[in-house]
């Protein structure tokens, strides 16, 4: 009998900067994002690295001295990788990897290459690629890529055009020839969502990581793949739903991160067009993360950027099951009590109190609070449904409790 062959990490470090836009606190933050997207991208992390610095050293991002410590660790520790939590610009990138001799990656980078292996559509891969691309054309330096292999090579350069020249013309031929795909394919997909009829629209929005596929998945009682991973799923999710008797159009989209690179912004512009075009949002949130409140400001941020940001929404709050408030001494007269350490119920009275009736608190996976849930969705779909066709108003109850009685 074959022995399953152990998944082979390849070794990585981090490193991050503290500076005036972010403390300690919050690069320890970052880097634990960082660390749960190499560990989603195939990579093991074995150290981090963090410097103080005001001002990026131009050259090398940080400090000689602390460049110095990580080669040698770098040299001493077989290490594949070295990720850094924010972009590099393409001189830095290409000084570091003469003096590391390794992959340099960071953010950006790192993002786009969990992206390539997730995308599993035509569309979703061309619009990967077009980010990619666009990532790497500022990036090529004067080492020979042979990139002109693609195109065959020999005769394909002028007189005097040098391997650079060359490779960069070659990506430039390759962005207009995605663009023009891209362009070809949203035709396509804004025909199909014309054929859709006036059925309501619901869009799940949210961090990455949040549950939004668990909870398509619940309600559509749909097969959309879900992993405890980040961007778990790329290709846009529509699924024809029933509550009661009303029927309506949900999709699952993209999840958001902080620091998305603006290259995956713009290709994936299109995709987004589910949430721009929705007529209501479910806006799910992992509250059982520390540091959910600036997962909520990120996703409202990329938001306003595809002006969506005033769609009506109603915030979710998923993992009930799994949120633990941090250890709290009430005879601790020191230490000051801030939100980390809420109980459920104190988030419940904080988030009804800034929306109101427009705040629901579930678990997607445990099925809890479904009812609720469903009660909700039923009662904004049929609004903005009867507003649409008043003549229907007869046919949808205003309570779905009506169904059962």
């Amino acid at each position: 009998m074959l022995e399953k062959k152990a998944i082979a990490y390849e070794k990585a470090v981090l490193i991050g900067v503290i500076n005036k836009n972010q403390n300690e606190e919050k690069v320890k933050e970052y880097l634990d994002e960082l660390e749960f997207l190499t560990y989603t991208a195939g990579g093991e992390v074995t150290k981090r690295f963090v410097q103080r610095v005001e001002i990026p050293n131009p050259k090398t991002y940080i400090g000689s001295g602390k460049m110095e410590e990580v080669e040698r660790y770098v040299k001493s520790n077989d290490i594949g990788s070295v990720i850094f939590d924010d972009e590099l610009s393409p001189a830095q990138q290409n000084n570091i990897e003469k003096l590391l001799r390794c992959k340099i990656l960071d953010r950006t980078s790192l993002i786009l290459d969990i992206f390539a292996q997730r995308a599993q559509t035509s569309y979703a891969r061309t619009q990967v690629e077009l980010a990619q691309y666009e990532y790497l054309l500022p990036r090529l330096t004067g080492l020979w890529t042979h990139l002109e292999r693609q195109r065959g090579g020999i005769g394909m350069r002028g007189p005097g055009e040098t391997e650079i020249e060359t490779d960069r013309r070659i990506v430039r031929d390759r962005i207009a020839l995605l663009k023009k795909r891209l362009v070809k394919i949203d035709r396509q997909m804004e025909t199909q969502r014309g054929n859709r009829g006036a059925l309501v629209r619901v869009a799940l929005v949210g961090y990455t990581n949040v549950g939004k596929s668990t909870l398509m998945n619940v309600i559509s009682k749909s097969d959309v793949f879900a992993e405890n991973k980040l961007f778990a799923t790329l290709d846009t999710t529509v699924r024809k739903v029933v509550i009661g008797n009303l029927p309506f159009l949900l999709s699952d989209t993209v999840g958001f991160i902080r620091k998305l690179p603006t290259q995956l912004v713009e290709s994936f512009k299109s995709t987004l067009d589910e949430v721009r075009e929705a007529d209501l949002l479910l806006h799910v949130v992992d509250i059982s993360h520390p540091n959910f409140e600036e997962h909520i400001a990120s996703v409202n941020q990329i938001l306003d950027e595809i002006e969506s940001a005033d769609k009506k929404a109603i915030m979710v709050f998923n993992k009930i099951d799994q949120y633990r408030p941090e250890d709290y001494d009430e005879t601790d007269l020191v230490t000051e009590r801030t939100s980390v350490h809420f109980t459920l119920e104190e988030w419940k009275n904080t988030w009804y109190g800034k929306l109101g009736d427009r705040v629901l608190f579930i678990s997607a996976l445990n099925k809890q609070n479904l009812d609720e849930f469903r009660q909700r969705v039923y009662k904004e779909v049929r609004d903005i449904h009867v507003t649409r066709f008043p003549y229907n108003h007869f046919l949808y109850p205003e309570n779905l409790d009506e169904f059962s009685a």
